[in-house]
C-alpha cells in the first residue's frame, strides 16, 4: 500500500472526530464507525493523534505510556480491530509518535525524579541556581524552556509544556527504547507513522543563550538529527512504510535530506513557513493580513527546489495546531463555497502527498466562541494571560485568540445539523460552533455542488491522472501575486493550476492557457472566460 505519491491520507483528531459512548470525547470506535465514510471520500491513509495513556494536558501529546491505549479513547482490542478492519477496506493506518518528549507522568520521568541517575540520563537535566535557568530559551507554549526541580537541585529542559520533559537522544539506551515502541505498533498491523517535531530531538553539546531569538536556532535540524533518523529507521525496518515528519522552523535543504529516498529516513515531510505569511514581525500571536507575495514565493521555492534535490512534500493547508484555512485564507462568509474548493485545489494538485484534516472537507470553519472560558488549549490559554500582562484588553487578547488558537481546530466533527453536530449524544469536551446546522457531512453528502463532493473529485483525480502523481512542477508568472498559478508535465501530459487567492476579480489571459486544453476540475459551473477569473476562482487545465 506505499504509493505515497497517488495516495491521500486524512489525519483524525480522536479527541474530536466521533464519540462512540456518549461521554463527549472521540474514541477509536467513533473512528471506526466512520471508516465507511472515509473510503467513499477516497482516502488511501488515516493518520490518528496519539491515543496512548496520557494526562492530556497537551490533548495526548504528552504520552505517560507508548504501549497502552488511553481509556477515554478505547482498548487495545479496539485499536487492533480499527487497523485490521481499515485494512480489509483498504485504509492504511498511521499513529502519531511524540518522540522528542514524554509526559512529566511517564514512569521514566518518574524515576528520574526520584534521583535515578540512569533515568535522569534519559532526560536533559542541568545543574543551576534556582533563580537562573540553563538558557534564555522560551517554551513554545510561552515562557521558561527550563524547569526547576528543588529536590535535586537541577533544571529539566521542556520545549513544549512544563509537563512535557523533552527526552536526550544522545543517550543510546534512549534510542533503543523508542525503536521498541515503532516494533510493537509495527507488529500491530500499522502501515505507517507521523513523528511529532522530530527535528528536534538532537540537541547542541553545548548549551548557550540566544541573544537573537528564543533558542530554536540552537536544536532546529540538530547536530545528530539526521543520524538518529537513519538509525530508527533502519533498526526497525520502516523504511517501505508511510512516514512523515513534522518538522519545526526547518529549512529546505534539511527537509531535501530528511526526503530523499537516497537518505533513507523518511517518506515526506511537513514544513510550517508558508503558515507564517500572516504572523506580524514572524510572531503568531501578532496578527496581520496574510502576505500573498510571499506565500507564493515560499510555495514556489519548496515545491521546486524539493524537486531538483529529490524531497516530498506533505502538502497542506490544515491540521490540529492550526486555524481553519477557509477562515485564514478565504472568506468563510461572502465565498465560503468557493474559497474552500480553491484552496484545497491549491494544495490537492501541487507535487507532493495532499492531507485532508477533518472538516476542511465541508469547510469547517475557526470557532464562534465569545469567552475565554470556551477555550481548551493550553497554549491559547497561556497566550491569553501573557497578552493581558502585555497591556492588551480582553476584548483585544480574545480577538487574537480567536484568530490564531489551535482549538479552531479541535471543535468536533460537524457530521449533522442536529445536537452536537452529530457528534456526540453526550455533552462533548469542546463547544460544536453555531454553524454545524448548514456545515455537516449530513448536508453535503447528497450536494453534486458541495464542498465534500469536490474533494471527492480532486482524490479520484489524483489516482487517475499520473500527472498529479508523478509530474514535474513550475510555477507560472500571472502577472500578480494575487493568482498563484503552476503547471504540471509528465510524459506529454500537461496541466494549468490557476488559483485566483481573493474576493476580487482578476485578470489571468498573461498565463497562456493552450487553446485545446480542457477544464479538467473547476470550482466554477460557468466557467466560459479563460482569461477572467472571479474571486476566489480556480481552475484546473488538461492538455494531452
Amino acid at each position: 500500500m506505499n504509493d505515497f505519491k497517488k495516495s491521500t491520507i486524512y489525519q483524525i483528531y480522536i479527541k474530536s472526530f466521533k464519540d462512540s459512548n456518549a461521554d463527549g470525547i472521540g474514541d477509536l470506535n467513533g473512528i471506526r464507525s466512520e471508516l465507511g465514510y472515509l473510503k467513499d471520500l477516497g482516502i488511501d491513509y488515516i493518520w490518528i493523534t496519539p491515543c496512548f495513556r496520557s494526562p492530556m494536558n497537551d490533548n495526548g501529546y504528552d504520552v505517560a505510556d507508548y504501549y497502552s491505549i488511553n481509556p477515554i479513547f478505547g482498548t487495545m482490542e479496539d485499536a487492533e480491530s480499527l487497523i485490521r478492519e481499515a485494512r480489509g477496506m483498504g485504509i492504511g493506518v498511521m499513529f502519531d509518535m511524540v518522540f522528542n518528549h514524554t509526559s512529566t507522568e511517564h514512569e521514566w520521568f518518574r524515576k528520574a525524579l526520584a534521583g535515578d541517575p540512569e533515568y535522569m540520563d534519559y532526560y536533559i537535566f542541568k545543574d543551576g541556581p534556582a533563580e537562573t535557568p540553563p538558557t534564555n530559551w522560551v517554551s513554545k507554549f510561552g515562557g521558561s524552556a527550563w524547569e526547576y526541580v528543588p529536590h535535586l537541585g537541577k533544571w529539566y529542559l521542556h520545549l513544549f509544556d512544563v509537563t512535557q520533559a523533552d527526552l536526550n537522544w544522545d543517550n543510546p539506551r534512549v534510542r533503543e527504547e523508542l525503536k521498541k515502541v515503532i516494533l510493537f505498533w509495527k507488529a500491530k498491523g500499522l502501515n505507517g507513522f507521523r513523528f511529532d517535531v522530530v527535528n528536534l530531538i538532537s540537541k547542541p553539546a553545548v548549551f548557550e543563550d540566544d541573544f537573537i531569538g528564543d533558542g530554536r536556532r540552537f536544536y532546529s535540524d540538530g547536530p545528530h538529527v539526521h543520524e538518529y533518523l537513519k538509525e530508527l529507521v533502519r533498526d526497525t525496518g520502516i523504511e517501505d512504510m508511510v512516514t512523515v515528519g513534522e518538522m519545526s522552523s526547518t529549512s529546505l535543504d534539511n527537509c531535501v535530506r530528511y526526503t530523499n529516498p537516497a537518505e533513507r529516513e523518511l517518506s515526506m515531510v511537513f514544513s510550517f513557513h508558508h503558515l507564517k505569511v500572516d504572523y506580524k514581525d514572524g510572531f503568531k500571536w501578532a496578527l496581520k493580513p496574510a502576505d500573498l507575495s510571499e506565500l507564493r514565493r515560499l510555495f514556489k521555492d519548496w515545491q521546486e527546489q524539493m524537486q531538483e534535490k529529490g524531497g516530498w512534500n506533505a502538502t497542506f493547508f490544515c491540521n490540529h495546531d492550526q486555524p481553519r484555512t477557509v477562515s485564514r485564507f478565504g472568506d468563510d462568509r461572502n465565498y465560503w463555497k468557493e474559497s474552500a474548493k480553491m484552496l484545497a485545489t491549491l494544495t490537492h494538485m501541487m507535487r507532493g502527498t495532499p492531507y485532508v484534516y477533518q472538516g476542511e472537507e465541508i469547510g469547517m470553519t475557526n470557532v464562534d466562541y465569545s469567552s475565554i472560558d470556551q477555550y481548551r488549549d493550553v497554549e491559547s490559554l497561556n497566550y491569553y494571560q501573557i497578552l493581558l500582562d502585555e497591556g492588551k484588553s480582553r476584548e483585544e487578547a480574545l480577538h487574537i485568540i480567536h484568530e490564531r488558537s489551535r482549538d479552531n481546530g479541535r471543535t468536533p466533527m460537524q457530521w449533522t445539523g442536529g445536537e452536537n453536530g452529530g457528534f456526540t449524544s453526550g455533552t462533548p469536551w469542546i463547544g460544536v460552533p453555531a454553524n454545524h446546522t448548514f456545515i455537516n457531512v449530513e448536508a453535503e453528502e447528497n450536494d453534486a455542488d458541495s464542498i465534500l463532493a469536490y474533494y471527492k473529485k480532486l482524490i479520484a483525480l489524483r489516482k487517475e491522472y499520473p500527472v498529479i502523481a508523478e509530474g514535474t512542477i513550475r510555477f507560472l508568472d500571472a502577472g500578480t501575486d494575487e493568482i498563484i498559478a503552476y503547471e504540471r508535465e509528465y510524459k506529454g501530459s500537461r496541466l494549468i493550476v490557476i488559483c485566483n487567492m481573493t474576493a476580487q476579480s482578476l485578470d489571468a489571459s498573461g498565463i497562456g492557457i493552450p487553446s485545446n486544453a480542457q477544464i479538467l476540475i473547476s470550482n466554477s459551473c460557468e466557467k466560459t472566460d479563460i482569461g477572467r477569473l472571479k474571486p476566489y476562482e480556480t481552475a484546473v487545465y488538461l492538455t494531452v
